[in-house]
């Protein structure tokens, strides 16, 4: 069964919440702003960080990347191994359920055995090792049950209220960390991430699954029979003459909806209920924010955090995080302030309290476009 493995990477995102390194001409996941501690000097995209997390997993020749297709250059430039053929290019963004459903569309084509793991390209999850353990057991679950759905559950650390939340019900027999899904929960207020904390039977919903090809397919044409009929003429063309008119024809005319809407809440819901889990007990970080960002960097003797080949220089201040897109000539300076995030690019300078950077998304949308 090996023999049909995949992955798609999701990477379609713009990044807002990470502006003004994030730009839509270049978005979060191609930005090479990440050091790992084994490659001191060396820079990475978290698109290249997620590619390398498959090594053990599926085949080079079998791993697909979701994106714009105005990423298409930069992608292949930045992910040279990735042919034009792996990458599937939306003319426009229409939420998760609409990739997924691309990627099964195109994998079934091509195998109509075909399982598919659905990764992220947005988290810093190690150690690679174990993630590779974790990904090969929601394999292991749909090849024994080719309709069975299977997400993957974050251990949490603390009552995050960012994140969505899977709850488990029993355990699989046989299958260590495996267990049958009791529902999907959207992003709770503060008392009520405490609560499922409490209750040690939640998990982060990280956004990733493995289903096979066909499965998708299907649960499309029960739940979303209008998708699924636009994705059949997609399916229909790719490989042709047509493809590319076809693509920028039906897929702005999908439903834009969320996997989790669309297919895995009401998959849940069924009984007996194809959706399973497995526990990710690893370390993980979502780098949606700046905030979260800071935690990739070490912190100085006052808890400053800085990136960037520019001079950073902090006077009287703690908690500050600075990061720099110019050159070494360029420097930064901070007096008496504390807990702010400064981020310098030739474009734009955004200095904002670290408290406000879930409001960035509001001040992106008030910019020119093109700013944004």
């Amino acid at each position: 069964m090996a023999d049909h493995r995949y992955a798609m990477i999701m990477a379609g995102g713009q990044g807002t919440r990470l502006w003004p390194m994030s730009r839509q001409h270049q978005p979060k996941q191609l930005l090479r702003f990440i050091e790992r501690p084994e490659e001191p000097g060396r820079m990475r995209s978290l698109l290249e960080l997620a590619a390398g997390r498959l090594e053990g997993v599926v085949p080079e020749d079998r791993r697909y990347i979701c994106t714009a297709e105005r990423y298409r250059a930069q992608i292949l430039e930045s992910l040279p191994q990735f042919s034009h053929d792996r990458l599937l290019g939306e003319p426009v963004a229409r939420d998760t359920v609409n990739a997924v459903g691309f990627a099964a569309a195109a994998l079934e084509k091509r195998d109509p055995d075909a399982i598919f793991a659905v990764l992220t390209a947005d988290h810093i999850i190690e150690p690679a090792r174990r993630f590779a353990e974790v990904m090969r057991e929601g394999f292991a679950l749909v090849e024994e049950d080719p309709s069975r759905f299977v997400t993957f559950a974050v251990r949490p650390t603390y009552p995050a209220t960012g994140f969505g939340y899977v709850e488990r019900a029993g355990a699989v027999p046989g299958r260590p960390g495996a267990f049958h899904v009791r529902q999907f929960v959207e992003k709770p207020g503060l008392e009520k991430a405490k609560e499922y904390i409490a209750s040690g039977t939640f998990g982060w919903n990280s956004g990733m699954f493995v289903f096979s090809a066909r499965a998708v397919m299907g649960a499309l044409e029960k739940y979303l029979p209008e998708t699924a009929a636009g994705l059949r003429r997609i399916q229909s063309a790719l490989g042709t003459g047509r493809e590319r008119a076809t693509l920028d024809d039906v897929y702005p005319t999908l439903k834009k909806i969320s996997l989790d809407y669309a297919i895995m809440e009401p998959a849940s819901k069924e009984r007996p209920s194809p959706v399973y889990g497995v526990t990710m007990d690893l370390d993980w970080l979502d780098v949606g924010s700046w905030p979260s960002y800071a935690e990739t960097l070490h912190p100085d003797r006052a808890g400053n955090r800085t990136s960037g080949p520019a001079q950073s220089v902090i006077v009287g201040g703690t908690g500050n995080l600075v990061v720099s897109g110019a050159g070494p000539a360029h420097t930064v300076a901070i007096l008496g302030c504390s807990d702010l995030v400064v981020v310098h690019t030739p474009e734009a300078t955004l200095v904002m309290p670290l408290a406000e950077a879930q409001r960035l998304k509001d001040l992106h949308a008030a910019l020119p476009d093109g700013l944004k």
